[in-house]
């Protein structure tokens, strides 16, 4: 079969050009991820879903040793407009880890019209997504007896050390969430 060499011409033109357009998107989605620049802050905010959010202020106060800063209102509306609840307002208690703009901020909240559904908490490995937060603390002993004395015991046998000399302590939230405080021992 002879092709008109018009037809080779046109076919050779559309490869060429769909290669060319399919390169020039690659290059731009390049060109769109983020650079460490492009932030304006250091730290990661993040929020948690509560059952009782008056238990969960206070063991993040009381236990971990948060600040509670402020709240604030999120109305049904804007909810639902930049996808966060299919129209459930909610109040943001805001907790923070330190001073100044550069202080993690913990978001916690209740939705007591819409309540969620407990994941499964057996491991880490248990559900995806984001499965523990960790603390770095000046004295793992410290901050290990005042949990303790909230009333949320270590996961395991006591504290581990890792192998740079610091260790670790697991314990969970109100809802079973994984806390993990980090941190060397008092030297005494």
């Amino acid at each position: 079969m002879n092709l008109h060499p018009s037809f080779k011409a046109v076919t050779c033109a559309l490869v060429l050009g769909i290669g060319l357009f399919a390169l020039a998107g690659a290059k731009g989605k390049e060109k769109a991820a983020s650079k460490p620049g492009d932030f304006t802050s250091t730290t990661v905010d993040f929020g948690i879903v509560c059952s009782d959010i008056e238990r969960s202020v206070d063991f993040y106060t009381q236990a971990i040793g948060l600040t509670e800063l402020d709240s604030f209102d999120v109305d049904a509306g804007l909810a639902q407009a930049v996808g966060l609840t299919d129209n459930q307002p909610f109040k943001v208690h805001v907790l923070v880890l330190g001073k100044g703009d550069n202080a993690t901020k913990v978001k916690l909240m209740e939705f007591k019209k819409a309540p969620g559904k407990k994941a499964n908490q057996d491991f880490i490995h248990s559900t995806l997504g984001m499965r523990y937060t960790t603390f770095f603390v000046k004295d793992i002993s410290i901050a290990n007896m005042r949990m303790i004395a909230y009333g949320s015991m270590p996961l395991s046998k006591g504290l581990q050390e890792i192998p740079d000399g610091r260790f670790l302590g697991l314990y969970r939230d109100p809802d079973g969430n994984f806390v993990e405080l980090a941190g060397p021992k008092s030297k005494k």
